[in-house]
């Protein structure tokens, strides 16, 4: 809803506002928790930094994505990137750790595929804007476990890499008169907010996850796409034609299994203990 609301930037405009504010509003806090110069520190591990480099290309790709979807009314789509993201992961489990997949993840894998299926012949063409902000999510988080580093800290950092070309780009669009920050206080400060509008949500979600089992934070996960979904279908008034709801019903077969799984699995694993 909210990037939705910035139509009037563009959809890169956007991102380079949310990545910079977003890494104004990471060193506040970190200042704030005396947390800084242990950040900066990070700058001299060059084995964390060539990840989180890699990372930090990884997020700018999906934030672009998805608000590009946002932009041209593509939310559904969007939301359809996000419920395949936990089936990425199980890919890349797979596929680069060679591990094996349970019952009902084999289940899942064959109902998620069958339902990318339907949504490619409905499209008309593989549902490209889903697979890179799934890709991209599932890849990003990969790699993101690798590294023992808070939320807080690794966001900055990568804001920090994606900073000098964001900055180049608004300092272009100003002086070409086509940036939207400035043509009014409102709409600037809606654009400064975007990193308050990132970076809190991501805070919340560390906090939680620390907290919370395995189990319940991955099905959580499923509340984000859910209400994309119903943004796009009954606020955006999307189409949805028959074809279209039979592949997100494989989807979401898919994710019930999953998510079942995973409940499963957690419940085995805690009696062990």
């Amino acid at each position: 809803m909210y990037w939705k609301y910035l139509h009037r930037a563009s959809a890169f405009e956007i991102l380079a506002n949310r990545g910079i504010w977003s890494l104004v509003f990471c060193v506040i806090l970190l200042t704030f928790r005396k947390h800084l110069m242990k950040t900066l520190a990070i700058f001299r591990n060059r084995k964390i930094l060539r990840v989180l480099l890699l990372t930090s290309v990884l997020l700018g790709i999906n934030w672009g994505t998805y608000i590009w979807a946002v932009s041209v009314d593509r939310i559904v789509e969007a939301s359809l990137g996000y419920y395949i993201a936990p089936l990425v992961n199980i890919a890349f489990g797979v596929l680069m750790f060679h591990e094996r997949l349970r019952r009902f993840q084999w289940v899942a894998v064959i109902l998620a595929t069958s339902g990318v299926l339907v949504l490619t012949i409905e499209y008309g063409s593989v549902p490209w804007t889903a697979l890179v902000i799934a890709v991209s999510w599932g890849s990003y988080t990969l790699l993101k476990k690798t590294l023992n580093l808070g939320a807080l800290e690794g966001l900055s950092i990568e804001t920090t890499l994606t900073m000098p070309i964001f900055l180049i780009y608004l300092i272009w669009i100003e002086r070409q008169g086509r940036a939207q920050f400035g043509s009014s206080v409102g709409f600037s400060m809606l654009l400064v907010s975007a990193g308050i509008v990132t970076v809190v949500p991501l805070l919340l979600f560390n906090g939680a996850a620390t907290r919370l089992p395995l189990s319940i934070t991955g099905l959580l996960q499923y509340i984000i796409p859910t209400i994309m979904f119903i943004i796009g279908t009954l606020v955006n008034h999307e189409s949805m034609p028959l074809a279209k709801i039979a592949g997100f019903a494989f989807i979401w077969a898919a994710l019930t299994f999953l998510g079942y799984d995973l409940v499963k699995s957690n419940r085995n694993k805690s009696a062990e203990f």
